[in-house]
């Protein structure tokens, strides 16, 4: 049987998909020593390694997806590389990909989120809500980001801002969701 990159990445998704992570990343080395360049591969092995609980292995992986990334431009490599150091808790390489990713794309709704806990998590809940804010403005059914919003207005006692989030997280879960925020 030939294998091919495209094919081991795509069983290795599908094996951790299932939470047979040393499987997957076992298929994504293969596919990696036959087409060493491709950051796409490197990126799902860095994804994979942090879905296993090896930040160390993720963060590499998504170093190398980064260097290798022809346009420097991917933000999910960037959005992977912002969560994996965060949990690392090396906060301020956090930061500077949140930034290299939003100085390159305003747009995107997940780098807002993931600046905002980087706030949140500095206890800087102004600066938070503004990030949770501003991707619930790019994407207003983004769950994760209005229920982090919730609990920045939770801190900083903003009662009906908290109790709004609250509805729309319930409306949301019951498909009834009407932005409003």
């Amino acid at each position: 049987m030939f294998e091919s990159p495209e094919t081991l990445n795509t069983h290795a998704i599908e094996l951790a998909s299932h939470g047979n992570y040393a499987e997957a990343i076992a298929c994504l080395k293969r596919a990696i020593y036959i087409e060493k360049s491709n950051y796409l591969l490197w990126y799902n092995l860095g994804i994979t390694y942090r879905d296993s609980g090896d930040l160390q292995a993720a963060k590499q992986a998504l170093l190398t997806a980064y260097e290798l990334d022809p346009t420097y431009e991917d933000q999910e490599v960037l959005e992977g590389l912002s969560l994996v150091c965060l949990s690392l808790g090396e906060t301020g390489e956090a930061f500077e990909y949140c930034s290299i990713g939003l100085d390159m794309n305003e747009y995107n709704p997940r780098l807002w989120n993931n600046l905002g806990v980087l706030h949140f998590t500095e206890a800087e809940y102004e600066q938070a809500c503004r990030c949770f804010e501003k991707a619930l403005s790019l994407s207003p059914y983004y769950y994760d980001a209005l229920f982090n919003l919730r609990d920045s207005y939770a801190e900083l006692g903003n009662k009906a801002g908290e109790k709004e989030c609250a509805r729309l997280l319930n409306e949301l879960r019951q498909g009834t969701f009407k932005a409003s925020v």
